[in-house]
């Protein structure tokens, strides 16, 4: 169940619009699709394919709603393709990404400069004012960041071959369920949910971080992120499991499924068996648990008995195996509980 990310958007005066309009694109608009396809030199089917892409609503061609950025973006973008940045079988894909990104991000930046509007006599002007000061810091920050996230990820393309052939890879993938979700949404207003689930996404994703882990999304009450190394998943799932069973720990309880194999990344996000199998997994899962596959298994366990019972990974884990868990798409999917080693007494069940 998706959060959404901040409050209702403030009522405002009907011309602050397109005051706001004129300030971010730089200039009022002043020309149409078909102005804007023919200064750009591309085709405008093409340049309505892109400005669909990218979620913006239908333009007739006799709507002035473009301006001279929207020609700029449209020339880079055309210069994209050529270059083969942009190949025709992933563009749709990869612009339907970064619209989709951009459109969360801003509506909660609108959101929180509006909200600061109306509180004055003249929201038309604070905006203004708010904006000329607020936004080249805002840009020059989220340029920082994707250039910091770009050297992150050169760093671990670099480092795995597959990866940069493009093909399959090898990953540990995991899932972090927040239990009993449903139940306490209705418990709490708004803003004590966002709350909520704000600190249990940014609990998680400095876990993650820090065990050299890759946070690819968050679900509203659910976390993804795969890791190289099984071990530290299972670290971080556990960690995790075991502040959510602290009774003064304010951190939701969870669950966990975490599978080890090949996946397939496509623009920030992973795909296949393995990512299947780790989802069901953490439906399967109990309260306070984590269960893993065989990969994940035949990866740490250096030792285990024929009742599946044994320390595993130098004696950091025990293991006990399922008999059977029921998961749709699988014939049968081999699963094992597995805890830490000095923690033999605690056991949430299977």
């Amino acid at each position: 169940m998706a959060i959404e990310s901040g409050p209702p958007l403030p009522e405002l005066p009907p011309d602050l619009s397109e005051v706001m309009e004129s300030l971010l694109l730089g200039e009022a608009p002043s020309l149409t699709r078909v102005q804007v396809a023919e200064r750009a030199g591309v085709p405008l089917d093409v340049a309505v394919t892109l400005w669909h892409q990218l979620g913006f609503p239908h333009r007739d061609d006799e709507d002035v709603a473009f301006s001279e950025s929207d020609v700029e973006a449209l020339r880079l973008s055309a210069d994209l393709v050529e270059l083969g940045i942009l190949p025709a079988e992933s563009q749709a894909a990869l612009v339907r990404t970064w619209g989709r990104s951009y459109a969360r991000l801003a509506e909660w930046q609108t959101t929180l400069l509006a909200g600061l509007a109306v509180e004055g006599d003249d929201p038309a002007a604070q905006l203004t004012t708010l904006a000329g000061d607020v936004l080249p810091r805002v840009e020059a920050l989220q340029t920082y960041v994707w250039r910091r996230h770009l050297a992150s990820a050169a760093q671990h393309l670099l480092g795995d071959s597959d990866a940069l052939a493009q093909t399959e890879t090898l990953l540990t993938v995991c899932f972090v369920d927040i239990v009993g979700y449903t139940t306490q949404s209705r418990s709490l207003d708004g803003a004590e949910l966002v709350a909520w689930v704000d600190r249990f996404e940014q609990d998680t994703s400095a876990l993650v971080v820090d065990h050299g882990g890759q946070v690819i999304k968050t679900i509203g009450d659910e976390v993804l992120f795969t890791v190289a190394d099984p071990a530290a998943a299972v670290t971080v799932a556990h960690t995790l499991a075991a502040r959510g069973e602290d009774a003064d720990d304010p951190f939701p309880r969870v669950r966990a499924g975490i599978a080890h194999g090949r996946v397939v990344r496509r623009l920030g996000d992973v795909f296949g068996s393995t990512v299947n199998a780790a989802s069901r997994l953490t439906s399967a899962a109990r309260p306070g648990s984590v269960l893993v596959d065989a990969g994940v298994h035949e990866a740490l366990a250096e030792s285990h008995d024929e009742g599946g019972e044994g320390a595993g990974d130098g004696g950091q884990w025990r293991w006990r195996r399922l008999r059977r868990v029921s998961a749709k798409g699988f014939r049968h999917l081999e699963a094992w509980r597995v805890r830490p080693a000095h923690d033999v007494d605690a056991d949430p069940g299977t």
